[in-house]
């Protein structure tokens, strides 16, 4: 059940605070090495030109295939390109399809979910728009999308976006129906507050907790759903140097070469691992029924 700011404050007063409760949860290995993890792969990609990379998209026949070498830290692929100059910068490229697709996703299901939960008479069609979309997988969607629309960072970025709002608006107008009802909300009516100062001062606050755990996972979906679809081609371009168009690319050749596969491939995993695992924390930090069990 959702508090009004005096109760919550009491309440914040009585438990750890919240960096120290993350300061707690990073005592545990398992949580540190996710929070490392995810550190290292935010600094490569931010730090990628300065980590002896080279052009990822240069083309070199005569150095097709090769093995891993002074000059080719991971070798090269059917191109001749520097699979670790591709690797490293495809750090980047899934970040901001995760980054990206998280805050499209979480921004427009907030305002829907907002307006769903609270006008009555706009959420039975809202909700069967929602249902409808919820309705259809949601890789097949983007497929159909990206396909429709072309390849490109944005086309995919919208096509990874859309099926994630009706989970976010599901959230969020949850949220506000248990809102609406609590009585300092009816009393701020009562004494006519108008509707935006109400939604925005004793409403939404409430759903941030939840949208950021929401968000975590989000981003980890994004990530993987933009791999799966570069890995069946109808993802970003070819010439991108993302982890699923390694992979994509690789799998012709793995035998001869298994690294063009499994270098994305464990940069791949281990993000979407840290990312979970502190996604888990963060709702055990967040979640008030979380904190009580504990």
């Amino acid at each position: 059940m959702a508090q009004s700011p005096a109760e919550d404050q009491g309440v914040r007063s009585a438990q750890p605070s919240l960096v120290g409760q993350l300061r707690s949860m990073l005592k545990s290995w398992p949580v540190l090495v996710a929070f490392l993890i995810l550190t290292v792969i935010v600094l490569i990609a931010v730090l990628a030109p300065l980590l002896g990379t080279v052009d990822p998209a240069a083309i070199d026949p005569a150095s097709r295939l090769r093995t891993a070498s002074l000059t080719h830290w991971l070798g090269t692929d059917a191109f001749g390109r520097d699979t670790y100059s591709r690797v490293m910068y495809g750090a980047r490229v899934s970040l901001l399809v995760g980054i990206g697709a998280t805050t499209m996703s979480v921004a427009l299901g907030l305002m829907i979910g907002v307006f769903s939960g609270y006008f009555r008479m706009a959420d039975a069609i809202i909700m069967r728009v929602m249902d409808g979309i919820m309705a259809i997988p949601g890789i097949l969607l983007a497929i159909a999308l990206v396909s429709l629309t072309g390849a490109s960072l944005l086309t995919v970025l919208v096509a990874i976006t859309i099926p994630e709002i009706p989970r976010v608006v599901r959230l969020v107008r949850g949220v506000i129906l248990s809102v609406r009802t609590e009585p300092y909300v009816e009393a701020a009516v009562s004494l006519g507050t108008r509707v935006f100062t109400l939604l925005i001062r004793h409403m939404v606050p409430n759903t941030i907790a939840p949208l950021i755990v929401q968000g975590t996972y989000i981003f980890a979906s994004a990530i993987l759903t933009e791999a799966t679809l570069s890995f069946l081609g109808v993802g970003l371009p070819p010439e991108i140097p993302s982890w699923g168009n390694m992979m994509a690319e690789g799998r012709m050749y793995f035998q001869l070469v298994p690294g063009l596969i499994m270098y994305p491939g464990i940069f791949l995993a281990l993000t979407l691992l840290s990312v979970n695992v502190l996604g888990d924390v963060l709702r055990d930090v967040l979640d008030p029924r979380m904190a009580r069990k504990s």
